[in-house]
């Protein structure tokens, strides 16, 4: 196996290299508005019930949505909605409707208020779970009520964020399906 020469590295520059999961678009609404931001820090917290963390910063429109619905949908784009997903990321939904302005479709959602994004992947509805974080860090933990997830492809080009304005692609799929030890998570 290598071994890396490694350096030191500034501690506010940790998250080019710890960001799991793929960029999302958060909908949300409440009381006729709505709206769709742009979010790279998440993750998985459970799998029975499917539980999600996430920051939403308090000055963000979706914020004030979010907290008084008190649900949200995750939607996972493929890599064909990058330059959508920056753009959605640079406006505030407090100025246009974000939808309109980019083209995208609201699709009624089956369990909550925020609509799914019809042209992404994958939709998860979410009802908050536990905002006992909420209002000293902005760490809100959803349960995923309802998923959607398109059939093909099976493996979407999805794309994360590195910092400094750069994005990954998912690469090929790698299965180690046999050696695999489920009960070890």
């Amino acid at each position: 196996m290598k071994l890396y020469d490694k350096r030191d590295y500034p501690l506010s520059e940790i998250r080019r290299h710890l960001e799991p999961g793929p960029i999302v678009l958060v909908s949300s609404a409440h009381d006729g508005r709505s709206n769709i931001m742009t979010m790279g820090w998440h993750m998985m917290l459970g799998f029975t019930p499917a539980l999600f963390g996430c920051y939403i910063w308090s000055h963000n429109h979706s914020h004030e949505l979010i907290t008084r619905s008190r649900a949200c949908v995750i939607n996972v784009p493929t890599f064909e909605l990058l330059d959508t997903a920056v753009a959605i990321g640079n406006s505030t939904g407090a100025e246009i409707d974000k939808f309109e302005t980019y083209g995208l479709t609201a699709v009624e959602a089956e369990k909550v208020p925020a609509p799914l994004i019809g042209e992404c992947y994958a939709s998860f509805e979410c009802e908050l779970e536990d905002d006992s974080l909420a209002a000293a860090q902005n760490l809100f933990i959803w349960r995923v009520v309802k998923a959607h997830v398109a059939a093909s492809p099976k493996n979407p080009r999805t794309f994360h964020y590195r910092g400094d304005g750069e994005f990954m692609v998912a690469g090929r799929a790698v299965s180690r399906r046999s050696a695999f030890k489920p009960e070890m998570l």
